[in-house]
């Protein structure tokens, strides 16, 4: 059969497009289809602006501790609006630069929703159908908001980068990664800012020492944060809204964020009629080469709901390109990835949380938790975390968990280490850089437990 395509991307964030230029560049006829803009999540609602936010709300601090260090400074009001709009410009000119970079592999770009008829052959919003011998589903996740009535008198993450002002009250709804840095941003922003999160502590899934180190730090910033709350009733009144938590708290905000998790953007993709077995939420099923039950159709990404960030996506759409167009089969390999949580304090971590550790052999935990230098010499009493967890047996180092400045930079090393294989001998031999705060990641001597 002879096709339009031979590869077609429903999705244009980061995950597609690197699937979609890595084989226009090998020679094939690929087609990038995306109904909103391009790149994604990520570049346009997600990490990009999200980050920018997160350096613009730490400056007022670094104003107030610049006195202590002899400068004559004072914070002025905060330009929400001039900020926002050279933000997206930012954004736009990324945006620019993936299209550039798409048609310039080669790639022929459809700003159209393309919706699949059958396993070769998708139509597009105009009504037209084009084909293709591969269709690549890289259509990403959305926020998802809890069915609750007036729910949406809240807003969701989509929402907070084109906000008109910026909320004097605001209530974050979620004790995720996302609610938790969106809580840093705005409080240090000069929001006050209020938290209801189910569990007895925020970011359920991570080491339990960091995120409590994270969740008392957040504490001692403002934020005030409502263990095992929900919203149960939510009203408008005047232009702002009125929620009372599980626990039988209840205030008047000018902002609720939902920040209760995301669902794959999979409704109405034609997907189960095409023959493609979805899971719950509608969660594309692939198996280890990400390909789905329907042999011409592969899927990556948020999607597919196996490791949401997008340097994974980026990763998966590799190994997708090497098996299905260099004839090498490659499965993507989930194991040690590096992960950053842009809190304020930030926090990095790769490999085994101490639970995990201790479910799996007897761990050796080495922890020291300290005040830097440069917060220290200002009377600061925020103190950063270094955490350790070593096998007892083999001395192989199973979990490296940081919590304070940069801890996403020195993360990523560290993750280079640990896929080598590092031992704790290694890092006792490896000199220390003086004065850092990343230096105490090679001085911890002693373990101050044993878990067994």
């Amino acid at each position: 059969m002879d096709f339009d395509y031979d590869l077609f991307v429903i999705g244009g964030g980061s995950g597609g497009v690197r699937a979609a230029r890595l084989t226009a560049q090998s020679g094939f006829r690929v087609a990038v289809a995306e109904e909103s803009r391009m790149g994604g999540t990520c570049v346009i609602r997600g990490c990009v602006p999200k980050k920018l936010m997160v350096f613009a709300s730490e400056y007022s601090e670094q104003v107030v501790n610049a006195h202590h260090y002899g400068w004559s400074m004072e914070t002025g009001a905060f330009d929400w609006c001039g900020f926002r709009d050279r933000m997206h410009s930012e954004l736009d000119r990324l945006e620019g630069i993936y299209q550039t970079n798409l048609e310039k592999a080669g790639c022929e770009v459809i700003r159209q929703r393309a919706v699949l008829k059958d396993p070769h052959t998708v139509e597009l919003a105009d009504g037209t159908t084009k084909t293709a011998k591969h269709i690549l589903v890289a259509v990403g996740g959305q926020p998802k908001v809890p069915p609750i009535e007036n729910a949406d008198l809240g807003i969701v993450s989509d929402d907070v980068f084109h906000l008109d002002a910026l909320p004097k009250k605001m209530l974050i709804v979620g004790g995720g990664y996302i609610g938790c840095e969106f809580a840093g941003i705005f409080n240090g922003l000069g929001s006050d800012v209020s938290m209801f999160i189910r569990g007895a502590q925020i970011l359920r899934g991570f080491d339990e020492e960091a995120r409590g180190h994270v969740g008392d730090c957040m504490e001692r910033r403002g934020i005030t944060i409502h263990t095992g709350c929900a919203p149960t009733q939510i009203e408008k009144r005047g232009d702002r809204v009125w929620v009372k938590g599980s626990n039988g708290c209840e205030d008047t905000f000018d902002c609720m964020l939902w920040a209760t998790g995301r669902r794959p953007s999979t409704d109405g993709l034609g997907l189960e009629e095409a023959g493609v077995k979805l899971e719950r939420h509608g969660v594309v099923c692939v198996d280890e080469y990400l390909q789905t039950d329907v042999p011409s159709i592969y899927a990556l990404g948020d999607c597919i709901g196996r490791v949401e960030l997008t340097p994974v996506a980026i990763r998966e759409a590799v190994a997708f390109h090497k098996t299905v167009f260099e004839g090498e089969k490659t499965a993507m390999d989930y194991d040690l990835i590096p992960t950053a949580t842009f809190t304020q304090p930030e926090m990095g971590s790769v490999g085994l949380t101490e639970e995990e550790a201790a479910e799996q052999e007897p761990t050796l935990v080495y922890a020291t938790a300290f005040r830097p230098m440069q917060q220290a010499f200002v009377g600061g009493e925020e103190r950063v975390l270094f955490k350790l967890l070593v096998s007892k047996e083999t001395d192989k180092v199973l979990g490296i968990h940081i919590v304070g400045p940069h801890a996403g930079e020195m993360i990523q090393y560290l993750g280079i280490v640990m896929k080598m294989g590092a031992t704790k001998a290694d890092f006792d031999r490896t000199c220390a850089v003086h004065p850092t705060i990343a230096e105490e990641i090679v001085t911890m001597r002693d373990p101050v437990r044993l878990i067994d």
